[in-house]
């Protein structure tokens, strides 16, 4: 059992893992912003040219029965602000990145020793050690 523990805090302490669970908690956050944003600001903007105050408020009735269409076009305006949101994250997240590696020094490469240049480097310090 204390093997399986250790071998779990191992699993549970490796970097990816912790960076999803990172990602998990703030995409939480970053949703209820977004879903904010989309109902509280853009879909009132949206509709209001519809005489409705949200498209929550569109229904089509069909007989007896009422489909709320209006949900999913509030779902659907939702998706593609969070896609577009996510875009834009991720695009100056590689931009930035982009820049840093640019930034960084360039270590010189160190030229490549051919054999023949090794061989003569041992011969000398064989040498070096004969006469000292």
């Amino acid at each position: 059992m204390k093997k399986f523990i250790e071998e779990f805090k191992q699993f549970a302490m490796r970097g990816n893992v912790l960076d999803m669970a990172v990602g998990v908690i703030v995409g939480g956050a970053f949703n209820s912003i977004v879903t904010s944003l989309v109902n509280d600001v853009i879909t009132p903007l949206i509709a209001i040219p519809m005489g409705k105050a949200t498209f929550t408020d569109i229904v089509w009735v069909i007989g007896e029965t009422q489909i709320t269409i209006g949900n999913f076009i509030q779902a659907i305006f939702s998706f593609l602000i969070t896609a577009f949101s996510v875009f834009v994250l991720v695009k100056t997240i590689n931009i930035l990145t982009k820049k840093r590696e640019a930034e960084k020094p360039q270590e010189p490469a160190t030229p490549k020793i051919s054999s023949t240049d090794q061989l003569l480097m041992e011969i000398l310090e064989e040498l070096k050690k004969k006469e000292a």
